[in-house]
């Protein structure tokens, strides 16, 4: 059973890391939570593949801000809520429906939220 546990820590800490990537390109799914995830997530179940994460030039900064401070750094605060609100813009300027609208800010705003009220 412990086998079973760890290989679905694993597999669900490697999800988390390919929608952080995804992350990346599609702001509606923000970065830095699904690393963080990630993380730990792969502490439970793979100490080899947390310490490839931990040591990864682009992550590994976010996790230690995240795990040592609880922080995230200003630029990722910005770069993110830049990019949740363009997509707001972005999907208003097309002419998405508006339910889809609310439906994307009602996702999108506490998600900002929550980046916005981590120290940095």
């Amino acid at each position: 059973m412990a086998a079973m546990s760890k290989l679905l820590y694993l597999m669900l800490g490697w999800l988390s890391v390919v929608l952080g990537i995804i992350g990346i390109i599609l702001p509606v799914l923000p970065t830095t939570p699904f690393i963080i995830l990630a993380a730990f997530l792969f502490g439970k179940g793979s100490p080899k593949a947390r310490k490839w994460l931990i040591e990864h030039a682009h992550f590994g900064p976010i996790i230690e801000h995240w795990e040592r401070e609880g922080a995230i750094a200003p630029k990722i605060k910005v770069f993110s809520c830049t990019l949740m609100l363009a997509v707001l813009v972005l999907s208003w300027y097309f002419g998405v429906s508006n339910l889809v609208l609310m439906i994307q800010a009602l996702c999108l705003i506490p998600a900002a939220l929550f980046v916005l009220t981590r120290p940095n």
